[in-house]
């Protein structure tokens, strides 16, 4: 393993396999029906993120752990996939990552993801996250932001698109986003809906929290369900996730189509996941498709 650290910027890169100095060899754990699977690469990607945590805060492995020694995690609050071109790839082919980390704010960590195949772009990521504490143990709903002092201070703080859309979303202080607007998810009527219970053993990670991974995997479902074969079949070039909380394990969520643009060859939709007990919004989705190029 590979790694250098600039302190004048705490600009971190890793090398890990699949990274920039030996290239993953692609097979069925990677793929999925049309290509490369978002789903594995956002595991990837989030191990990544997690792994560089703590190579920056001078760590093995990345236990982070309170002043009471209550275990801390980092929680992403936005992933953004852009310039994808997932569905190029296919058995056998070579993948190369190149992975980053720079520090957006006291809280905030940013990794960047360059993904590139026989010398060509075939996608780039970038993941937010914030370190968060269960303040009643085992209950999900009671994780709150805390900050690590972990890290040494860097001479700048970096900015970050993921963590600007975040802060905005929330706020709800935004105008348009993906093509649409936010006061498109108030016009015309009820929302089409997928209700369905996440599956601890699929949709959890092992930290007992819905894992970050599956909440587009949740809105696939949903497209498929709500919005037909025609859109399915389309290869996503971006997707930006925003991420506002987590469940507990049994309850169910809504996965709530707020908005469709569609067009000959390309669609986009706006998909919010709520708890469905109390309407608490999860996480906006915004996803963009398009034919293959």
């Amino acid at each position: 393993m590979n790694l250098a650290v600039s302190p004048q910027d705490l600009t971190m890169r890793l090398d890990l396999p699949g990274a920039s100095g030996e290239a993953l060899i692609l097979g069925m754990p990677h793929l999925s029906l049309g290509g490369l699977s978002e789903t594995w690469l956002m595991k990837e990607l989030g191990h990544r993120h997690w792994q560089m945590l703590a190579r920056l805060a001078g760590r093995p492995v990345p236990d982070f752990r309170d002043a009471d020694g209550a275990p801390v995690y980092a929680a992403f609050c936005a992933a953004s996939l852009s310039e994808a071109a997932l569905d190029s790839l296919r058995e056998n082919d070579r993948l190369a990552i190149a992975s980053s980390l720079v520090r957006a704010s006291r809280t905030q960590f940013v990794s960047r993801h360059e993904l590139t195949s026989g010398g060509r772009m075939v996608g780039r990521m970038e993941l937010c996250s914030v370190f968060v504490k269960r303040a009643v143990p085992g209950r999900n709903r009671s994780a709150a932001r805390l900050a690590l002092d972990l890290f040494p201070e860097p001479a700048r703080f970096e900015p970050a698109d993921t963590a600007a859309l975040a802060a905005r979303l929330r706020r709800d202080d935004w105008d348009r986003h993906f093509g649409f607007s936010r006061h498109e998810a108030l016009i015309g009527g009820e929302p089409r809906r997928l209700v369905t219970r996440p599956c601890p053993r699929q949709d959890f990670n092992g930290a007992e929290f819905l894992y970050f991974a599956s909440f587009q995997a949740l809105v696939d479902r949903a497209e498929w369900e709500l919005l037909g074969d025609e859109v399915q079949a389309l290869p996503t070039l971006a997707r930006d996730i925003v991420f506002y909380g987590n469940i507990e394990i049994g309850e169910r969520i809504a996965v709530d189509v707020l908005a469709v643009h569609e067009a000959p060859g390309r669609c986009a939709h706006w998909c919010r996941i709520s708890r469905l007990a109390d309407g608490e919004r999860l996480a906006d989705v915004f996803t963009r498709k398009g034919a293959a190029r």
